[in-house]
């Protein structure tokens, strides 16, 4: 056989070899379809969402703040039996100290209240504070944060995952101090009928649903914390950095809110009506300040909300 023709024959060869990837072609065309289809697929985002909720819960850090969250109630219920195992009323002669403190030795649900009182200026919104700091910035930080936007996300599919964690993190603080305070109330307290700030009767099943409210207003209370965060969060690579500035500007907005001077301005900060949630405990509610309270809320998680995906999805995101 002739070299032209066994040329010939390899060619051919090769040809007929090369033909079923010709038809495939097409098939590589469709890619950025079924791509495109992932993306809007709603199961996805719900996969991206069960996977931040398990990296975030995962953390030791955020472990750790549940166990201090979880732990005050234990020491406010501790202190309290103690200082009242004498007789004495509880916060001492002019019965201060924290809402409902003085009424935990009559009923132990009150621990509930008092716990939520105590927690939310500092420890709750601290503990949000770092979580949503950390959101963004923390990503960026350990070099994740791009592959993350690869997988694919998408910024504001990304973005809004991020604050949806922060806010499951924020009802579930806020469930931990009432679980931990109603079962260290019910170990060191009678249980029964609740006596409300407006001197009426409740039975106790109604106290423990409106125990379970007040968890969901405290929870609400802290969105805009959350959104002021995540916006914190955009601004730098630095999680240290994001979880500082956010703590920082809660304690600086909280002083400016005890500032006489500054009375104006009070119904504006997002922590003034904070502690409104214990009209839930009047007869009937008063629900004035709890729907100021929630829309406040509103604005800032709006606002802020609004300047993180402006920035985010403007960000040149190099780690």
């Amino acid at each position: 056989m002739s070299r032209a023709e066994t040329s010939s024959r390899a060619e051919g060869s090769s040809r007929t070899e090369e033909a079923p990837r010709i038809e495939e072609a097409p098939r590589i065309e469709e890619a950025p379809r079924i791509e495109e289809a992932r993306r809007a697929n709603p199961l996805w985002t719900l996969g991206l969402f069960r996977s931040e909720l398990l990296t975030t819960f995962r953390r030791w850090r955020t472990l750790a703040l549940l166990g201090v969250l979880a732990a005050v109630p234990v020491l406010v219920g501790v202190a309290v039996k103690i200082e009242t195992g004498d007789g004495s009323t509880a916060g001492g002669p002019g019965g201060g100290g924290p809402a409902f403190i003085s009424q935990i030795t009559n009923n132990g649900l009150f621990l509930v209240f008092t716990a939520l009182a105590a927690t939310l200026p500092f420890f709750l919104p601290m503990a949000v504070g770092v979580v949503a700091g950390d959101a963004l910035a923390g990503e960026a930080n350990a070099g994740t944060l791009r592959y993350l936007l690869v997988a694919p996300a998408g910024r504001s599919r990304l973005l809004l995952t991020k604050y949806a964690t922060v806010l499951a993190f924020c009802l579930a603080a806020t469930l931990v101090v009432a679980v931990s305070a109603l079962a260290v109330g019910a170990l060191l307290f009678p249980l029964g009928d609740l006596t409300t700030i407006s001197g009426t009767r409740i039975g106790f099943g109604e106290g423990l649903v409106r125990a379970l409210l007040i968890a969901f207003v405290v929870a609400a209370s802290l969105i805009g914390v959350a959104a002021l965060g995540l916006f914190v969060s955009t601004l730098t690579n630095s999680g240290i950095a994001a979880m500082a500035t956010t703590v920082g500007l809660l304690t600086t907005v909280q002083i400016l809110d005890q500032i006489p001077q500054l009375s104006a301005l009070h119904p504006y900060f997002f922590s003034h009506y904070w502690l409104s949630f214990a009209d839930l405990m009047r007869e009937p509610v008063h629900w004035e300040d709890l729907t100021r309270n929630l829309g406040l809320q509103a604005l800032y998680a709006a606002v802020f909300g609004s300047a993180a995906w402006a920035r985010f999805t403007a960000k040149d995101i190099t780690a």
